[in-house]
């Protein structure tokens, strides 16, 4: 039947091209041709019984983390005002889609440039739209999360993080040392930035002893919560 539908459309657009469209005669032979030849090749390659697959995001989902957004969430709450932009842009987030995520960031900047949460919302979108890698634009956006709000924790612990998954190790340590020390007893992500901190010194033991642990490789788990705060 699929053939049939095929051979049956092909005639219907060579006859509107000779007879509707005015298609000289003498173009006849290469126009039969022409629809031929597509037909042969689709015999050839085509598939039309085999189910339809989409194609998969073109972003990569792999840090797209719930705990992150969660960890941003409580750090970021007093910090700014755009809220509603953080809704769209975490569920953007939540299905990989980074690219899309700072754009909707972007227009909330434009209309709130001094909130320090959308700053780090933004650092963090550019970091997961280049798998996990710190960029100059990622950077900039922590930068200026940290001037508008000195105390925001957000700014170091993302940056820490996208330095570690990059490999700059003894770079995310200091950040990561300086916003403990800073932090109050009572903070909720306290306890889980004590845990991220002693696996980057286990990271950072190792690479000094020739280990694999300095690497990007290795680094990339400390994307994940502890142990304790898992749910």
């Amino acid at each position: 039947m699929t053939w049939v539908l095929i051979l049956l459309i092909a005639a219907a657009v060579f006859g509107v091209m000779a007879f509707v469209l005015k298609l000289p005669r003498s173009g006849w032979e290469i126009t039969g041709a022409a629809l031929l030849f597509g037909i042969a090749g689709y015999a050839l390659q085509g598939h039309p019984g085999q189910a339809g697959a989409p194609h998969p995001a073109a972003e990569n989902a792999k840090l797209a983390d719930a705990a992150l957004l969660k960890e941003r969430q409580q750090m970021g709450a007093a910090f700014g005002k755009g809220q509603s932009w953080l809704v769209l842009a975490d569920a953007l987030t939540r299905q990989g889609q980074f690219g899309a995520a700072a754009e909707v960031l972007h227009s909330a900047l434009a209309k709130s440039p001094k909130d320090a949460d959308l700053w780090v919302a933004l650092g963090n979108a550019l970091v997961g739209h280049s798998d996990g890698m710190i960029t100059p634009a990622a950077q900039f956006a922590f930068q200026k999360a940290a001037d508008i709000a000195p105390d925001h924790p957000g700014p170091p612990f993302f940056m820490g993080l996208a330095l570690a998954q990059t490999g700059r190790l003894a770079e995310a340590r200091a950040l990561w040392a300086q916003l403990l020390e800073r932090s109050p007893p009572d903070a909720p992500y306290r306890a889980d930035l004590e845990a991220r901190l002693a696996r980057l010194d286990s990271m950072i033991a190792a690479q000094g002893q020739g280990g694999a642990g300095g690497e990007t490789g290795g680094a990339e788990g400390l994307a994940q919560p502890a142990a304790s705060d898992a749910p």
